[in-house]
């Protein structure tokens, strides 16, 4: 069940969190056993320190520059790309620039 949403509303994604100076700002949408879905939004040079999720977990960039190491292999993604992190396999999230990203990790 979506959470912290108007239903039957037109939004954007990239509109639902706004930047903060030196943070990472998230609004979750979806919480429970099968999936979650979060909206980000980091400002230049903060990050998600290196961590591993028990899903499979895919960004969508929605605005901006992020880069995603994954498995110790960088990605530099803009707005519109995709990357699925598998499983179990460390990963960490900086901001190359201001971005904002949706998460969506299936459990």
């Amino acid at each position: 069940m979506y959470k912290n949403l108007e239903k039957q509303t037109v939004f954007h994604l990239k509109d639902l969190v706004d930047y903060q100076t030196g943070q990472v700002v998230s609004r979750t949408l979806v919480q429970n056993e099968h999936v979650s879905m979060t909206i980000f939004s980091f400002d230049q040079g903060e990050e998600i320190s290196t961590h591993a999720s028990g899903g499979d977990a895919m960004v969508t960039v929605l605005e901006g520059t992020g880069k995603f190491t994954v498995g110790g292999k960088e990605f530099l993604l803009t707005e519109g790309c995709t990357l699925v992190m598998p499983k179990d396999i460390p990963h960490a999230v900086y901001g190359q620039e201001r971005f904002k990203m949706q998460l969506t990790v299936s459990f």
